[in-house]
């Protein structure tokens, strides 16, 4: 079988993180007799850089062409300068809108080897983390309208957080879908004390509900939210929340696993076209030093054969081979530890090829 991948190196440690996970999937299409080809899309500042556009059409068009979409890391300060609708950022977003990716799926998991790793007491890391974060990806304040203006107090800027029935809806259905797949259990993170966008979220997620009496639902404000994965992240199984909520929230999940290096994500919307990337970003002084983690880039890959093609069998191994890596000691810079084998960039990709036989 021929799968094609639209491939965004991106910037930073983009490329060398990329080349890892290429490497990954060329090992388990030989395995598994897939073939996959890659098609190289510029997106980000390297796009800038090219077109004076983080997302040119050619490049959206390219992604559109090819079965799924795995990217690595955009951005950094070297366009920080330019105007907002430039910058590289700006690209992600066009590009989530786009391909109606309204879904994205942030696995949080706590390997035993790296429990060490975990800057939380001993005996909460004993008690496991494996937290699915489901964020809504193209709607609220980050595709709100916004502004500035001149007042009598000086200049004034708005952003505005905004929710339509029908996004809250889709997205809470691929939630209690997620969770009865799981351990049944779902939090619905808001702000519903404060904000209407949040309390027609609470009222919509409610009347999903009611088609998933198997799952059990629990509201939880945002800021207790927060505090609670650090009191008690085993609580957790799905939590489902707004954008930029899920920002927020899914960044504090990958520091209590270790490593943001270690988390993957998938963006996902009514066709089976996902877009893959780790959800850290592009770290431009680490970039071509080998020192970066190529696992989240990984894993994101493993996510791609899942979700989009389908492939569980070929996704568990590439998850079962990063799990072998880091049982038998071998750490990036970012989650060494005394008594771990520290490894570059390359000899990691390298590790979890070896281990598909």
């Amino acid at each position: 079988m021929i799968y094609n991948v639209a491939l965004i190196p991106g910037d930073g440690i983009g490329p060398e993180i990329i080349k890892c996970a290429v490497a990954v999937l060329n090992k388990i299409g030989e395995k598994y007799s897939h073939e996959f080809v890659f098609q190289e899309v510029d997106a980000g500042g390297v796009a800038i850089d090219k077109y004076n556009d983080p997302l040119p059409k050619e490049s959206i068009d390219a992604c559109l062409n090819n079965d799924s979409v795995l990217l690595g890391a955009v951005g950094g300060p070297k366009w920080d300068h330019l105007d907002v609708e430039i910058r590289p950022e700006k690209g992600l977003l066009k590009l989530r809108s786009g391909l109606n990716l309204f879904t994205n799926l942030r696995p949080a998991v706590l390997h035993n080897s790296l429990k060490e790793s975990c800057v939380l007491k001993s005996e909460i890391g004993d008690k496991g983390i494996d937290i699915m974060v489901i964020r809504e990806l193209t709607g609220g304040i980050y595709f709100g309208e916004r502004g500035r203006e001149l007042t009598t107090l000086g200049e004034s800027a708005w952003d505005t957080e905004r929710y339509s029935y029908e996004e809250i809806k889709r997205i809470a259905k691929v939630a209690f879908e997620t969770a009865m797949k799981r351990r049944k259990k779902l939090v619905s993170v808001d702000k519903a004390n404060v904000l209407e966008s949040s309390r027609l979220w609470r009222e919509v997620v409610i009347e999903v509900s009611s088609r998933y009496p198997e799952v059990a639902l629990e509201h939880m404000y945002v800021d207790n939210a927060a505090m609670q994965l650090i009191k008690d992240p085993s609580q957790f199984d799905v939590i489902v929340t707004s954008n930029m909520f899920g920002d927020i929230l899914s960044d504090e999940a990958s520091q209590i696993t270790g490593s943001i290096g270690m988390l993957p994500s998938a963006s996902l919307g009514k066709s089976n076209i996902g877009l893959y990337e780790p959800i850290h970003g592009s770290a431009p002084d680490i970039a071509d030093k080998d020192l970066a983690n190529p696992i989240a880039t990984i894993l994101s890959a493993a996510m791609m054969l899942k979700y989009s093609f389908g492939l569980e069998d070929e996704s568990n191994e590439i998850e079962k081979d990063v799990t072998a890596v880091l049982d038998e000691g071998f750490r990036t810079p970012d989650i060494f530890t005394n008594g771990t084998k520290k490894v570059g960039t390359k000899e990691m990709g390298n590790l979890i090829c070896s281990k598909i036989i």
